[in-house]
């Protein structure tokens, strides 16, 4: 058993779900008025009890037992009626809090920055979104409601039993130090295991969510076995931590059954000498081992809740790091959105480093006009993707300008920004609907014949009229019942449908046969015209034409030029085509 933390802040986590209750006041305190009727009726029932066989002891007549009876039926089904009340309006507050709380995570999942998604697993923020979410929902169905009556119970318990016995009351309450001691020593170990199952189970979801997202690759390169194993591992981990935490929670039962035995006995033994004596009436012993049972069990069903809320609060706690987690920064106060852009980029001494060690871009500049087409070019981690990423704002420059259409970037709101772009992405991103919505996805606002429109443009109409539905095919996840030509096809279209004033291509030709490499050419034609694009080129036949090539290495601008410029200069970028010609790549 390895030491771990225990749950942090736990108070503040509850005031934090208390606050999304109290927004539910009329129903709160309609299940309180049931919760209170309930825990009065259920002390009035034993105590009937106990008169009625007084009653019967004494000789009375079978009219004023039958009354009594009767009575007792009237509170238990009066009592029976509250609790479905307060389990039926509870469960509404529970699941209103629960869909306020799993929208506001989710609403601020997207207000994130990108940096934030780069650092986590997808697999385990979806765990938080469901099974955290419903960790907390199922304590709220049923946790508030055990606390308060469980509360409520042993507290007018107590003072009844006071009422018709001070001497078994003391004797009853007897177990209550030993019930306090285990449940002190158990709950101590419990809290901190539910934490860490709750952990272990969102690390082995953003495990399998990789491990099937990753299945080409684990085939490709025969890692089944590494994976199971590494599975395994991560299953041991939270079958040790569930093992644990149900192991220590399990003990509570049998702490509580052991000490009502002991009580039960303590009360039958003192109380039938105590009749003997005529001090109590059978009644009273009768009521009083009722109200014993009455007495520990709400102290059982503390302590489960006990358990319950701190599983919960782990979850919550899970659920309230990502909520609280910095937001994409704000737009500056002097910031305004633009109707229209030119394309006018300009990029002025910008440097930028993503962990302030190591700089990933050094004092670059450019300029490049409307409509121009400028390619990025350099190895691996040279820089030309994060140059993209400060172009849409994903990220800040951390010194330097990047003005487009002569404006400061920062001047610009992000959104107003971003609908001026459209990005075609070596891995095209699909969605789980309709070939059409996918399309629509680049302009929401389409008609379905503008949507046709962009696709005959992006030469993407002819397959996707083969389709079993054509434009109404559901495409399964991420679009894997169709091609890589198809698919970057589908995005052109989309983009065509957003008409941007600005392009980003990261090497969209790549990785597709020279049919389809044709049909993806001749709609990005169609497409860059008359914008200003960019494109991260790999392949450097696919840039002869841009107006400006960029030669990035180690995060520096070592050449700018033409195609014919930079092979006539016979430097960096010379030495590039002339590699991938001896490779037939060009």
């Amino acid at each position: 058993m390895a030491k771990q933390k225990k749950p942090q802040n736990m108070s503040t986590t509850l005031r934090r779900i208390w606050g999304y209750m109290a927004k539910e006041k009329a129903l709160f305190i309609l299940v309180m008025a049931m919760l209170i009727m309930s825990s009065v009726l259920s002390l009035i029932g034993p105590y009937l009890m106990g008169v009625a066989v007084d009653d019967v002891i004494a000789g009375s007549g079978g009219k004023e037992l039958f009354i009594m009876l009767l009575w007792l039926n009237l509170i238990y089904l009066a009592q029976s009626g509250a609790i479905f009340f307060q389990n039926y309006w509870m469960i509404g507050i529970a699941q209103n809090v629960v869909f306020v709380m799993r929208n506001q995570l989710f609403s601020h999942l997207q207000k994130l920055p990108i940096s934030f998604y780069q650092k986590r697993q997808h697999g385990e923020l979806m765990s938080r979104l469901t099974n955290d979410m419903e960790n907390v929902s199922r304590t709220l169905n049923s946790a508030v409601i055990q606390v308060v009556t469980s509360t409520l119970t042993i507290i007018g318990t107590i003072v009844v039993m006071l009422w018709l016995s001070p001497l078994l009351t003391v004797l009853t309450l007897l177990i209550v130090p030993a019930l306090f001691a285990g449940m002190k020593w158990i709950t101590n170990r419990t809290g901190k295991y539910f934490k860490e199952q709750q952990k272990t189970l969102g690390d082995m979801n953003g495990y399998i969510e990789e491990a099937i997202s990753g299945q080409k690759i684990i085939k490709m390169y025969s890692q089944e076995r590494r994976v199971i194993e590494e599975f395994e591992e991560k299953n041991e981990a939270l079958r040790t931590s569930s093992y644990w935490a149900q192991s220590y929670s399990g003990l509570i039962p049998k702490l509580m059954n052991m000490l009502n035995n002991i009580s039960f006995t303590i009360i039958v033994g003192v109380g039938g000498v105590l009749a003997l004596k005529g001090a109590v009436s059978i009644g009273v012993i009768v009521t009083f081992t009722t109200y014993a049972r009455q007495f520990t069990r709400p102290l059982n069903d503390l302590a489960n809740q006990f358990n319950m809320i701190l599983s919960a609060v782990a979850g919550a706690e899970r659920v309230f790091q990502i909520m609280d987690e910095e937001m994409e920064a704000k737009d500056e106060s002097e910031a305004r959105e633009i109707a229209t852009l030119k394309g006018e980029i300009a990029f002025e001494h910008v440097s930028f480093s993503y962990d302030q060690e190591l700089a990933t871009l050094r004092d670059v500049s450019f300029h490049a006009s409307p409509g121009e087409m400028v390619a990025l070019v350099g190895p691996t981690g040279a820089g030309k993707t994060t140059i993209i990423s400060l172009l849409s704002r994903f990220y800040d420059a951390d010194d330097g300008v990047i003005l487009v259409d002569g404006l400061d970037i920062k001047k610009i709101k992000r959104e107003s920004l971003r609908q001026q772009m459209a990005f075609v992405l070596q891995d095209s991103v699909l969605f789980r609907t309709t070939v059409r919505e996918n399309i629509r996805y680049g302009n929401l606002k389409a008609t379905d014949d503008e949507v046709v429109e962009a696709s005959k443009r992006a030469n993407a109409h002819d397959f996707i009229m083969k389709l079993p539905k054509g434009y109404d095919t559901v495409l399964s996840t991420e679009g894997s019942d169709l091609s890589h030509g198809q698919r970057q096809l589908l995005s052109i279209a989309r983009a065509m449908l957003a008409d941007p004033a600005l392009l980003i291509l990261d090497e969209a030709t790549s990785s597709i046969d020279t049919i389809t490499e044709l049909k993806i050419s001749e709609a990005l034609k169609t497409l860059m015209a008359g914008r200003t694009s960019f494109v991260i080129a790999h392949r450097l036949n696919t840039i002869q034409n841009a107006d400006l090539i960029i030669v990035l290495k180690d995060g520096e601008v070592i050449e700018k030029g033409t195609d014919q410029e930079l092979i006539e200069r016979k430097g960096f970028y010379a030495d590039l085509v002339h590699a991938q010609r001896q490779k037939g790549a060009v």
